[in-house]
């Protein structure tokens, strides 16, 4: 089924009035998707921005706000839908979590966390070319392999 370029529009704007998600869709598809290197750039620092306003106080405040963070980033690599964007912004998500002044092995909740996105990083490097796969390995092997036993 063609449709006509007016008939398209109003679809999309239709598809616009309704959910946030749509609209962060929409705004992706037609502003952003053309540069990837910018997009993951701003999703950088939107997630180091979310690190920084942290409430560290309680390890419960402390894993409500991991879950909100990853929940919001893989939102985002949903919306690129590309194997890149995914490992840089979780290769980032990793780093800031080693980067809170958190004592890790307090918490085996948050320490899943980071070693559950550390095994979808190695998935998602093995799905990449050979040359690719062995720098972003080389990256990986720069993150501590685990904050300790995963349970």
């Amino acid at each position: 089924m063609h449709q006509d370029t007016e008939a398209l529009v109003v679809l999309c704007l239709r598809l616009a009035r309704f959910k946030k998600d749509n609209k962060e869709l929409l705004t992706y598809l037609l502003f952003e998707a053309n540069d990837n290197d910018a997009y993951v750039a701003n999703i950088k620092q939107d997630i180091s921005a979310q690190f920084g306003a942290m409430n560290a106080g309680n390890s419960y405040f402390i894993k409500k706000t991991l879950r909100k963070i990853l929940s919001i980033t893989t939102k985002f690599i949903q919306y690129s839908g590309s194997e890149l964007v995914k490992i840089e912004l979780l290769f980032h998500y990793c780093t800031c979590m080693l980067q809170m002044d958190v004592i890790f092995h307090r918490n085996a909740v948050i320490a899943n966390l980071y070693w559950n996105q550390r095994k979808k990083i190695m998935k998602a490097i093995s799905t990449l070319h050979e040359d690719l796969q062995y720098d972003f390995s080389r990256r990986l092997e720069a993150l501590p392999l685990q904050l300790w036993e995963p349970l």
